[in-house]
């Protein structure tokens, strides 16, 4: 199988000065094409560590693939270390990339300097894929077997993300070109709810008995879930795309209703699908929110989604007891005899909401997210969730809540815990409606 190394150039990435964001595109485009990237690194303004680097990159991978280090200022070394590393003799002009400098200089009036017309200058080792985009183009370095064993090919791109951006499908059409490809195939199914040792422990034998050429990874994210990744690398046997799926179906009998989607699914992105309001139907059921201890966030998860609109009426933030009151209608005495934190007064928020708003459906939270307020009984990461259903038939009200916890984390991930727990919860509650 193609393998490929991506390698990031400049100290302001290893001091946390700017995000990489170039690799994770970068890798996500390589193995949708069906190359398996085995190195991910980030190399300071080092000449030499530059170039031990790459050498072992080309050593242990057919495609090498950089960015960053290529600007017009004297810290920005990279072009001479791959110089170094190619063997280059001296450097050639790129007529294309020296086009591209004075038009897109030209058209920001600003004056050509040596330093901008040196950036058209390459090593004579590579060929030039011209950047549109800027004034530094991408670099492509072929190596012979000769030199690592195997052909490798390293190619050079500037590290502003639009730049790479721009250059990566003529990057992605050149290795097509000149490498055999396997298909890669990656398959989520996503889960909320267990615990990462328990659900492993749930699906152990599933596990065991999987072929050596499909592997399973567990992704576990704070808000999300876990995310259960099946790889399948050299799927071009239709037999083992088949057997996938089947394996796939295995996990969702063994999992049932801890299963809430697949591929990029979120607890908020599945609620078009549970609410019965895909984009080409018309409105049907609601949905509306009470918050206390999330303090909008579960509603901005909501509204994060295109077309919420059609089933999300709205929301209530009532932090203070006077809102539940006087708002939402919670009765006083549930406060003074639970507190604000309890089942009782989670329940009556998600009822009071719903009728406020007149919705199908309503979620409420209320806890202590921290880092202080909480007591004995009740401490930091403690969180009362409910979810209600209005049967407009029947005229039935059915209620369900639940307690969260989450007391070893920070505010702000306790906020977004609670958050995706009361998602689930709605998730829950309705699939029981359909199901």
């Amino acid at each position: 199988m193609t393998t490929a190394s991506i390698c990031t150039i400049g100290d302001e990435i290893l001091i946390g000065q700017i995000v990489d964001t170039n690799s994770s595109k970068i890798s996500t485009a390589l193995n949708t094409l069906g190359i398996k990237v085995r190195y991910m690194l980030s190399i300071g303004d080092d000449r030499e560590e530059i170039i031990s680097n790459l050498d072992k990159c080309l050593r242990d991978t057919d495609i090498v693939i950089i960015t960053g280090g290529l600007g017009p200022t004297k810290d920005d070394i990279t072009k001479d270390a791959l110089a170094s590393l190619s063997g280059a003799t001296g450097y050639k002009e790129s007529p294309e990339q020296l086009a591209i400098v004075k038009r897109i200089l030209g058209a920001r009036h600003i004056d050509l300097l040596d330093i901008n017309l040196a950036q058209a200058l390459v090593p004579d080792t590579c060929e030039v894929i011209p950047n549109q985009l800027g004034t530094a183009p991408c670099m492509k370095f072929p190596f012979d077997e000769k030199r690592y064993g195997h052909r490798a090919v390293l190619y050079s791109l500037p590290g502003v993300p639009y730049e790479a951006e721009g250059l990566l499908d003529a990057i992605l059409e050149d290795i097509k070109n000149n490498f055999q490809l396997e298909r890669i195939i990656h398959k989520n199914i996503i889960t909320f709810g267990v615990p990462e040792s328990v659900l492993s422990k749930q699906i152990e034998s599933w596990e065991d008995a999987l072929p050596e050429w499909l592997h399973l990874a567990y992704l576990p994210n704070a808000t999300i879930g876990i995310r259960l990744r099946l790889s399948c690398y050299g799927a071009d046997d239709e037999s083992r795309v088949a057997r996938m799926d089947q394996e796939i179906e295995k996990l969702r009998e063994l999992l049932g209703p801890t299963i809430y989607g697949s591929g990029d699914d979120t607890l908020q992105s599945i609620l078009p699908r549970l609410l019965k309001c895909p984009p080409e139907a018309a409105r049907q059921e609601t949905l509306s929110v009470a918050e206390s201890c999330t303090g909008g966030h579960l509603s901005q998860l909501i509204t994060s989604i295109p077309g919420c609109s059609r089933y999300y009426n709205g929301s209530v933030t009532s932090y203070s007891n006077e809102v539940k009151i006087n708002v939402l209608g919670v009765d006083a005495d549930i406060i003074a005899r639970y507190g604000a934190v309890s089942r009782e007064c989670a329940e009556a928020m998600a009822r009071g909401v719903a009728e406020l708003m007149d919705t199908d459906y309503s979620i409420a939270t209320t806890g202590i997210a921290g880092p202080d307020g909480g007591s004995k009984d009740k401490p930091v990461g403690t969180c009362w969730i409910a979810a209600v259903h209005r049967n407009r038939t029947t005229g039935e009200v059915e209620v369900t809540s639940k307690k969260v916890l989450s007391m070893s984390a920070s505010r702000d991930v306790n906020i977004k815990r609670f958050a995706s727990n009361a998602l689930d919860l709605l998730r829950r509650l309705v699939e029981q409606q359909l199901f």
